[in-house]
């Protein structure tokens, strides 16, 4: 049977440990600035992030006004940098904190999902695959100091991740696992590497397949990725972070055309792209309570946050002796 190797008050003390020595080393890995972010945003801006193609964001109308909750902030925050004035290979970062009410729940999702958001301003001549694997090395390395500080609070906890993340495309796993779904193509390398980052998501691949669905919005499919860490007590992969060099007026019409939501274009958040308003940025999100569960080996995520579950999962979770907060 199951058994944290952290009571409850050990865990609620390591999360905050955890989180404040992530957050440390990401501000001086990616020179950010903390800023404060939204909960709801005004409906029809484009602000608001289509993630999967499926969301229905949970809605109210205050004095005709209406009002989303978050999904998550990576349009906002790329008009962060444009409202704070942020200069170039400077950046951002916040505790976002999203409900999807669309989101299965089980042992890794949850309708609440909390986020290190971060959105750093570049120059044409960084939108390349260069400034993407760096920015990726460098997160990488505050979750690797990171665990390195836990697991010296806590011995009980082990050294989980290699010193390096392997990179690797969703063609090229498409080369390598033919046969296979997205997701079993996933489980072999992630399995295989512990820790990999499988970049350009979005595309159609050879096969005439996509890899996985990305909103055509804010990422450039040819420049950004997920992030993926085998965890062992689920015998599972977690996705742990995506990041992504944001679209210019080039990528955003051909991402628009090809997903036929070309009708996008008359939103705020779009016309300013094309109006060059917008500065070219990076960004990305690290999910905290993903992080915490995978680096404090927890095998439900209502272990490491507090959300609302099923009568069924809060006593099959007491059978087994995982404590949900």
């Amino acid at each position: 049977m199951y058994q944290s190797k952290l009571n409850l008050i050990d865990t609620e003390i390591a999360i905050k440990i955890l989180k404040m020595t992530f957050e440390s080393s990401l501000t001086d890995q990616l020179n950010l600035l903390r800023v404060s972010a939204p909960v709801f945003l005004e409906a029809n801006t484009g602000l608001n992030d289509d993630l999967y193609g499926n969301e229905n964001p949970i809605s109210f109308t205050v004095s005709n006004q209406q009002i989303e909750l978050v999904h998550s902030l990576a349009k906002w925050k790329r008009f962060a940098l444009y409202k704070y004035e942020i200069q170039q290979n400077l950046g951002i970062y916040t505790d976002m904190n999203a409900v999807r009410s669309c989101e299965k729940r089980d042992n890794t999702h949850s309708f609440y999902v909390d986020l290190w958001d971060w959105e750093k301003v570049i120059s044409m001549e960084d939108r390349n695959i260069d400034t993407l694997i760096s920015a990726v090395e460098k997160v990488y390395n505050c979750i690797l100091d990171t665990e390195q500080v836990i697991c010296k609070k806590y011995p009980q906890l082990k050294l989980k991740l290699p010193t390096e993340i392997t990179i690797v495309s969703t063609q090229e796993l498409e080369d390598m696992f033919p046969s296979l779904t997205p997701d079993e193509r996933e489980y072999e390398i992630t399995t295989m590497h512990k820790a990999v980052f499988i970049t350009q998501i979005g595309g159609l691949l050879k096969s005439g397949n996509m890899h996985r669905y990305k909103a055509p919005d804010y990422d450039d499919w040819s420049l950004n990725g997920t992030m993926l860490f085998y965890h062992e007590p689920l015998d599972q992969v977690l996705s742990i972070s995506s990041m992504g060099i944001r679209v210019d007026i080039n990528v955003l019409n051909q991402q628009l055309i090809a997903t036929d939501t070309v009708v996008r274009s008359e939103l705020n958040f779009h016309k300013m792209i094309f109006n060059e308003l917008l500065p070219l940025s990076i960004g990305g999100g690290v999910g905290q309570s993903r992080l915490s569960m995978f680096l404090l080996e927890k095998i439900h995520i209502g272990e490491v946050q507090v959300s609302v579950w099923s009568e069924d999962t809060i006593k099959n979770c007491a059978g087994e002796r995982i404590f949900l907060l």
